[in-house]
């Protein structure tokens, strides 16, 4: 899977504007946080200008280019939504190694031992058992569930 394609799947779980008081995040546009990004114009913001900042910030650091396709968009999707230390922390949980936050060869050697299905499946369970404790949980349930929904059918047609 290249970028473009993860990025395009992303928008289908990201939205355009939105500034619910509710949501950790703040303002977004597209995804992207005025919490995260302060010196943005976040109503401003463009789809490409998003697509400039998922690739350089999140795409191209967590090495995406060297995981399973369909891990890539996962793990992509969820340093999206939760954080990039948290999204990779919980694929070296789904891996059953130290999840220090830190993609190296440890965790590399474990991903190249399980299959591309499995860590799929194995990575929503704890994305999913993740997010049932965060206190917005009771807010967000329902779209965050459909989300992670959404993510396992893409991850069908990937494995």
């Amino acid at each position: 899977m290249n970028f473009d394609v993860a990025f395009d799947r992303l928008m289908g779980n990201e939205g355009g504007y939105s500034f619910n008081k509710n949501d950790p995040g703040g303002e977004t546009q597209w995804g992207i946080s005025k919490r995260s990004y302060q010196d943005i114009d976040i109503k401003a913001l463009t789809r490409e200008d998003a697509r400039a900042i998922y690739r350089r910030d999140f795409w191209d650091r967590i090495n995406a280019n060297n995981l399973h396709d369909g891990v890539a968009f996962q793990l992509l999707d969820f340093a999206v939504n939760s954080g990039i230390e948290t999204a990779v922390r919980y694929l070296q949980r789904a891996l059953g190694v130290a999840d220090d936050g830190y993609w190296g060869p440890i965790s590399e050697r474990a991903a190249a031992k399980m299959s591309e299905t499995d860590q799929i499946m194995r990575i929503n369970a704890e994305r999913l058992d993740f997010m049932t404790r965060l206190n917005a949980w009771t807010s967000f349930s329902r779209g965050w569930a459909r989300r992670i929904a959404n993510n396992l059918r893409f991850g069908s047609e990937d494995s």
